[in-house]
């Protein structure tokens, strides 16, 4: 809103300083700031009116050291980043931007989800939540939403720069360019990076080929599915999801702005998307909510972000990846996410083989997810969630050098 407040301003008043919100990196820089500030100030009002209304969680004996202790921690604390996240992302963002309106639509629909299962567990009294079905519908819902926008959307386009032999490319600017809609994302480690999906069965012939544009869209469903399940379970030891993903957020900061930038597109040799780099904004505004968050979420917690949160940064780092057109990177990107998936999916499956073929299960881990396995080792939680951060930022790291690295 300030942005196109002080846009008119300058235009038609010309009054002085307006036109510094023309630039993404002041109003990333403010957004991030008042981002911070609704996190801090908001949230340990926000601590007290659900500790007012009871609202803690129900904590189940896992056999795990200090887990008692924490029930009747507030939970829903996801309301302190929701809010974090949309109100500066209101004030500062462009939002005629296409990508801006549908990360605010994704932070609220995953939000909503993630709320309705927290009220039921907490006012309901019901410790299964939401049906799993109905979580699941609602990101398919999403993920619909999200890739019919992406796919159909005229302002969703990429910039093809033009050579004289007739060729087309996303990268190796020319003077020469038009942007086109078109479904092709970025190969990380790859020399010539460019994967089209409505290529994808080419080779199959041209009825297939013209097929495979649609396959684009069941793929989106399983990112944002599999990436917003990730968070949830990553969510399990004070500060562990909330952190990760403020490292994942600011990752994802940089790959917006420098593909919403010609000079650096240019420079680094990678695809260039036209008004991607608003996001960036977004991005800041994101990972002000997360750091905010962890004010009160560090050990010991004074607030769970609960389902409210988790459902949410999951969706929304899966959309973000999306847009940018990296979303082959998240299995890097989002390692954590991925090995605590895995870790619960491999213990399942692997009890349930052994107790066919022997009569009694077996696990592989001490208990998943992954943290709870290193917790019944002895390990603090503080020192999990300090060690799952590093390589975080060792995965992030990797991630960006991904823009060079072919």
């Amino acid at each position: 809103m300030l942005y196109h407040l002080f846009t008119y301003l300058d235009r038609e008043f010309d009054v002085f300083g307006a036109g510094v919100f023309r630039y993404i990196s002041f109003r990333a820089g403010m957004a991030t700031l008042i981002s911070l500030l609704i996190a801090m100030i908001f949230g340990g009002r926000l601590i007290k009116i659900l500790q007012r209304k009871q609202v803690g969680e129900s904590i189940r004996d896992l056999g795990l050291e200090g887990q008692m202790e924490k029930k009747g921690t507030p939970t829903m604390g996801g309301l302190i980043i929701l809010l974090a996240i949309l109100v500066p992302t209101l004030l500062f963002a462009r939002l005629d931007n296409v990508y801006i309106q549908l990360m605010i639509f994704s932070t609220i629909w995953l939000g909503m989800i993630g709320f309705l299962d927290d009220y039921i567990k907490v006012f309901r009294k019901n410790k299964e939540g939401l049906a799993g079905r109905f979580k699941i519908l609602g990101q398919i819902g999403l993920g619909l939403v999200v890739g019919l926008t992406l796919y159909f959307h005229d302002d969703v386009v990429v910039r093809q720069y033009l050579f004289s032999d007739g060729a087309s490319s996303a990268v190796n600017a020319t003077t020469r360019f038009m942007d086109v809609k078109s479904m092709i994302t970025t190969v990380p480690f790859r020399k010539n990076n460019e994967l089209d999906y409505c290529n994808l069965f080419s080779f199959a012939g041209a009825i297939f080929q013209d097929w495979s544009c649609y396959l684009y869209i069941p793929f989106v469903i399983l990112v944002i599915t599999a990436v917003s399940n990730g968070a949830n379970i990553t969510d399990g030891i004070d500060g562990l999801a909330a952190g990760t993903s403020a490292i994942i957020g600011m990752t994802l900061a940089i790959f917006t702005y420098v593909s919403g930038n010609t000079i650096f597109a240019d420079y680094l040799d990678i695809m260039f998307i036209p008004n991607s780099g608003e996001l960036a904004i977004f991005c800041l505004a994101f990972v002000g909510a997360c750091v905010g968050f962890l004010w009160y979420n560090t050990y010991p917690a004074q607030v769970f972000m609960g389902d409210t949160g988790s459902l949410s940064i999951g969706g929304i780092i899966a959309v973000l990846a999306l847009i940018v057109r990296k979303e082959l990177l998240i299995p890097i990107l989002c390692g954590i996410f991925l090995i605590e998936n895995l870790s619960v999916m491999l213990q399942v499956s692997y009890f349930k083989y052994t107790k066919r073929k022997y009569g009694e299960g077996r696990r592989i881990f001490k208990m998943s997810p992954l943290h709870h396995h290193y917790q019944k080792q002895g390990y603090h939680e503080s020192k999990i969630v300090g060690r799952f951060w590093i390589v975080g930022i060792m995965l992030a790291i990797f991630s960006l050098v991904t823009l060079k690295l072919r």
